[in-house]
């Protein structure tokens, strides 16, 4: 059966073709009446809009990347993940641009995103959990536009993001702590070279200054695996510790697993709060208290600051949302 073309769409909705390709570019001056003669014939006719020979005129590809710095597994293991996507997903087909997601672990990951960009194949890039002194965000700059989710540490003047408020998320738990009348709180970390890893902590130690002591702080890496590892660590330094204020909710289900198997009760023994309020923070045994940040509106903002860029914006400023303590029966 041939493939219907923009003349056959023309001719059912009684325009010229130009007019169809003004309403197939998004032209707002065309009448109501040959608007909505021209979606009904595409939609009678089954006319698929060809990208390759829409990107030749308009010098744009209809999509943008996603680059995911951390590893492999994280995208299946971190359900804050598919929150972002699907917003990002959802915001971007408002505007009929696709999404291509790419991951960047590695050297060999980050040149096939350069590879994939310097083609022409993306109108712009989204970073997710970029780490400090990421190559990739030099090497994309002045390419295509580029935002980040989360703050690139270094580039806070030349990579617009959007965030939430993570020192005050740290803050905001560590009061919380405190005020329960715990005594020995320690924290599990992100990655140093990330904001969350160290904006969570400086909340953290503004709460408790010269209290938290360096045996009482442990690192992990955003996985499950890394919450247990530093948990048992910090029972094998301070075991009469009471709180813990693990810096992902995902980490925090590694270190209820390690408090368990050490025969620790939450919260009787000691208090257990997170970070994200994702899936897993109602999942676990007991259920996280947690911070919220939302994730979906930091995603809506993330793309819209994108979308502004590759729209002529000369600059787009940060936005920063704020976090919100959620009390559940781990602490």
């Amino acid at each position: 059966m041939k493939r219907p073309t923009i003349h056959d769409v023309a001719a059912r909705a009684g325009v010229s073709r130009g007019t169809v390709s003004r309403v197939l570019n998004g032209d707002r001056y065309v009448s109501t009446a040959a608007r909505v003669a021209i979606e009904r014939a595409i939609a009678e006719t089954g006319y698929v809009v060809n990208r390759n020979a829409r990107s030749l005129v308009t010098q744009r590809s209809g999509s943008v990347v996603m680059v995911l710095s951390d590893p492999h597994e994280k995208l299946f293991e971190d359900p804050n993940y598919a929150v972002l996507i699907r917003t990002a997903v959802q915001r971007l087909a408002l505007r009929d641009i696709s999404l291509v997601i790419m991951m960047a672990a590695d050297d060999g990951d980050r040149q096939r995103v350069l590879r994939y960009v310097r083609g022409g194949h993306a109108d712009g890039v989204f970073l997710v959990s970029a780490h400090a002194g990421d190559p990739l965000a030099d090497a994309l700059g002045g390419r295509v536009p580029v935002v980040a989710q989360g703050e690139v540490l270094g580039k806070r003047d030349v990579i617009p993001y959007a965030a939430a408020d993570e020192r005050l998320g740290g803050r905001q738990m560590t009061e919380y702590l405190v005020s329960r009348g715990r005594r020995k709180i320690a924290m599990i970390t992100g990655p140093m070279d990330t904001p969350g890893g160290i904006q969570r902590l400086e909340g953290f130690t503004d709460v408790l200054g010269r209290r938290a002591a360096k045996k009482l702080i442990a690192h992990g890496d955003w996985s499950r695996a890394s919450g247990e590892r530093a948990m048992a660590e910090l029972l094998a330094r301070a075991p009469d510790l009471d709180a813990v204020f693990v810096a992902s909710d995902l980490m925090a289900a590694g270190a209820l697993a390690a408090l368990r198997e050490a025969g620790r009760r939450v919260p009787d023994d000691v208090a257990v709060g997170g970070f994200d309020d994702s899936s897993i923070a109602v999942s676990t045994h007991p259920p996280l208290t947690t911070i919220r940040q939302p994730l979906a509106r930091i995603a809506e903002e993330t793309v819209r600051l994108l979308l502004e860029l590759m729209d002529g914006a000369g600059r787009v400023e940060p936005v920063i949302v704020p976090t919100e303590l959620v009390v559940r029966e781990s602490a």
